[in-house]
């Protein structure tokens, strides 16, 4: 990285100000022409400045490109720098507050998506996972004691599993209020299972509140899968477990049509960057063969 290039992509307003969104989530082009109300010509001409000069990052995703600041000491300075000075500023501000916009809007399709299919869900999740028995290998990592919670719960299939092994007390949350009423019809018999409506960005947990937190096919369907990440980190007591499952990057798109999600599974690497830097000690990965061609990697991390 250059300073000097750095210096010259930074020369522009609009630069400054994509920067200083770009710092804060994660868009795509026609997001971003909204976000900063210009035409697309001319904010793919700024992305473009921004990424040779090493500031950004960018990443495919189906048919769109996602940007991102870029996460080094250097570009992290020039970003508090920016954040100095343009933090009080209306415009960015406004900035700010669109782009949380645009994050919602994904939210509320992946709710809709969630409405539609919630009555199917055990069924189609079934096509993709084939024969494999991803509850009993995620039950195998479960260490039982205190609270455990699963996050993202959907129909309550994997809490059903779990209470027939242990009276400790069980917790699912899921965004989707359809989901959540499948997950009431299976365990209104279920007497040590409690169910919570939130979002995984801002679980509504507690502090330390559990033992061990399960986030089991859910990060590809969050547009921001660190926050959700370092979330579990927040609700899970000192030595707590953390089990996340999802895909291995991929390309197939039929398989959102089918699951839905902002992302097309992820890289080992990326998971576990995120694992490190919201500070969990990764303890194992496995990986799963399944239907279509695809992968499931399981991750073991420790708080």
């Amino acid at each position: 990285m250059e300073l000097i290039k750095c210096f010259k992509a930074l020369s522009d307003n609009t630069r400054l100000r994509l920067l200083y969104v770009l710092q804060q989530y994660e868009l795509n082009v026609n997001e971003i022409v909204l976000v900063v109300d210009m035409i697309q010509s001319g904010v793919s001409r700024h992305l473009k400045i921004l990424l040779d000069s090493g500031l950004l990052t960018s990443r495919r995703e189906g048919s769109f490109t996602y940007y991102c600041a870029a996460k080094n000491d250097m570009a992290g300075s020039l970003i508090q720098l920016i954040e100095k000075n343009l933090s009080q500023k209306d415009i960015t501000r406004q900035d700010l507050k669109k782009a949380r916009e645009m994050i919602k809007i994904r939210q509320n399709r992946t709710k809709r998506f969630f409405k539609h299919i919630a009555p199917q869900w055990d069924r189609l999740k079934k096509e993709v996972l084939g024969d494999l028995d991803l509850k009993a290998m995620i039950k195998n990592r479960v260490i039982f004691s205190g609270y455990v919670a699963d996050l993202g719960c959907g129909t309550g299939e994997l809490i059903e599993g779990l209470a027939k092994d242990t009276s400790h007390n069980l917790i699912g949350i899921d965004y989707s209020p359809e989901m959540l009423e499948q997950a009431r019809l299976r365990l209104f018999r279920t007497n040590n299972a409690e169910l919570r409506l939130g979002e995984l960005e801002h679980l509504p947990m507690k502090n330390e509140e559990i033992d061990t937190a399960i986030m089991n096919m859910v990060l590809h369907h969050i547009s921001q899968p660190e926050l959700s990440i370092a979330e579990a980190y927040r609700v899970l007591k000192p030595e707590g477990y953390f089990i996340l499952s999802d895909f291995q990057k991929h390309d197939q798109k039929n398989i959102n049509e089918i699951m839905g999600g902002s992302w097309l599974g992820f890289e080992k690497e990326k998971i576990k960057d995120w694992l490190k830097d919201t500070g969990f000690h990764l303890r194992a990965i496995d990986a799963y063969p399944v239907n279509h061609g695809l992968t499931i990697n399981v991750f073991t991390a420790q708080k």
